[in-house]
């Protein structure tokens, strides 16, 4: 009998993580601050991608999970065989985007997250206006906080302007460089 490591071949090739070194102990998932909050904890989620199942990988790529996770690392630290979860994550990220099944509850994360790379893109640092006004836009919650903004703009917090860096052209051709290494 043959076992077909399709899914995981291709994990593996993409980002050096080896899921199938998992023995499912749980501390990835004991240690990480969010477990509660996900759909599926950290271990389980390995779990699925394990069965090489085509479903089950839809699955982890349709599920919240994936969007959750802080990359904090607490799960390298605790994993005995040093599964690397956080570039995983942002492996499945980058293929839930790609076939366009993110999670309805993941779209406001999806958002913040190219709401904040636009503002680097375009100024080669965060400008917080910029990243409200897309972010607000995106998501069409335009008038939620925006009570605060008069409070924040005299305590210094906001500024309209955004400062750039002197070589934007340096910032433009990282962008450039990773998005055609991701296609």
């Amino acid at each position: 009998m043959t076992t077909n490591h399709a899914i995981t071949s291709r994990i593996q090739q993409a980002t050096e993580v080896d899921v199938d070194l998992c023995y499912q102990c749980g501390k990835c998932t004991a240690g990480c601050v969010l477990a509660d909050d996900m759909e599926f904890p950290s271990s389980y989620l390995i779990r699925l991608l394990q069965t090489n199942k085509e479903e089950n990988y839809s699955k982890v790529l349709k599920s919240n999970t994936i969007w959750l996770c802080l990359n904090c690392e607490n799960c390298i630290g605790r994993c005995p065989k040093e599964v690397d979860i956080p570039r995983l994550m942002d492996y499945l990220r980058t293929e839930s985007i790609k076939r366009k099944c993110v999670s309805p509850k993941a779209k406001p994360i999806l958002s913040f997250h190219k709401s904040f790379l636009n503002s680097i893109r375009y100024t080669g640092k965060l400008n917080e206006i910029n990243l409200i006004a897309e972010f607000k836009l995106r998501t069409m919650r335009l008038w939620q906080d925006v009570k605060l903004v008069p409070s924040m703009l005299i305590k210094g917090k906001l500024k309209f302007l955004p400062e750039t860096v002197k070589n934007r052209k340096n910032i433009i051709r990282i962008f450039n460089r990773t998005i055609k290494n991701t296609k």
